[in-house]
């Protein structure tokens, strides 16, 4: 089993994104290298570029969102850890690759319609092209697994796409086609101001998510404004159907407290928000302040965290290597 996964540099990381994939990839390196396999978590800066950016933002970004990823627990011993413009294999692999997808496939990417809107003309190539980057960064370690959320399914579907046409049109077996690995654990984080608008980093108001950085005060103090109704809670997560901002509370304390939605509510059924969100607040605090203690203590030392990243490429490298070498000779670029 290889699992290879990737993040942009890009933002402060949020309790969505630990609850809905980090803490799933500390969880999965521990089960894939018990098994013999192959855990490659990869900061994207490649993909960073498909958006105007600002280089020493961008380098600072990536050595933070790595040390992030450490301090939630992300182990450069266990798993390869590394940022992706260190393995030039990807850009490489990337190129042939567009020799194989088709225009039709990537106008199809609904992120891509959704995103450029009706003036796509304007968007950078890049932007365009970085489903293809994206098959180039799985099929270049012949992963099997791929840990994906919903709104990336389409493109992993596009990589399996890639791969069958790219081992059919030259007669070789070299890409497995990988299969998405989606947590059934991992409970979809929605913005404490929008109970249907999922948690993001792009989000302008600060107060819609809870940030891995923010201090123990700003945690109780989102919680205590995050948009709620006045009804009590119910005895059970299904009566709350219609009440999309309880529904993702409640599921925010079930997460942190790895219990079920209903037990959760056992405890809390007929109680309001007053009772329910300095709990939620105290849950979060406990969880997330030595994250945070992590996270300061690794970026006072961001030499060891760029060293991490330099090791885990070299690593990278050595698996990349053969298969790219494959690829070339498929292809005809080397004998």
């Amino acid at each position: 089993m290889r699992v290879v996964s990737g993040i942009q540099p890009t933002g402060n990381l949020h309790l969505g994104n630990y609850l809905g994939a980090i803490r799933q990839w500390v969880a999965m390196q521990d089960e894939v290298a018990a098994g013999g396999g192959d855990c490659l978590f990869f900061l994207a800066d490649l993909h960073a570029l498909t958006q105007p950016v600002v280089p020493a933002e961008l380098a600072n970004a990536t050595i933070e969102m790595a040390a992030t990823l450490m301090a939630c627990g992300i182990d450069p011993d266990k798993s390869i850890l590394f940022n992706q413009a260190r393995v030039p294999a990807h850009s490489e692999l990337a190129w042939i690759l567009n020799g194989t997808a088709r225009m039709g496939w990537l106008n199809r990417m609904t992120q891509w319609k959704d995103k450029a809107g009706k003036d796509g003309s304007s968007q950078s190539v890049g932007y365009f092209g970085y489903p293809v980057l994206q098959a180039a960064d799985v099929l270049l370690y012949q992963a099997t697994h791929v840990p994906v959320g919903d709104d990336q399914k389409q493109h992993l579907e596009l990589a399996r796409d890639i791969a069958t046409k790219f081992n059919t049109d030259y007669a070789v077996d070299l890409f497995p086609l990988p299969e998405p690995l989606i947590s059934k654990a991992a409970p979809r984080i929605m913005s404490l101001r929008d109970g249907t608008a999922k948690m993001s980093k792009s989000d302008p108001s600060e107060g819609s998510r809870i940030n891995l950085v923010d201090s123990d005060d700003v945690v109780a103090q989102k919680f205590r404004k995050a948009k709620t109704d006045a009804e009590p809670l119910p005895d059970s997560f299904a009566a709350l159907v219609d009440r999309a901002e309880a529904r993702n509370l409640v599921t925010i304390y079930a997460a942190l407290a790895n219990r079920s939605t209903d037990a959760v509510l056992a405890d809390f059924a007929g109680q309001g928000f007053g009772a329910f969100k300095p709990a939620l607040a105290d849950l979060a605090i406990s969880v997330l302040a030595p994250i945070r203690e992590r996270l300061m203590h690794l970026l006072n030392d961001r030499g060891a965290v760029g060293g991490a990243l330099v090791d885990g490429a070299a690593r990278a490298s050595t698996l990349a290597a053969p298969i790219l070498l494959a690829a070339q000779r498929a292809i005809g670029l080397q004998v």
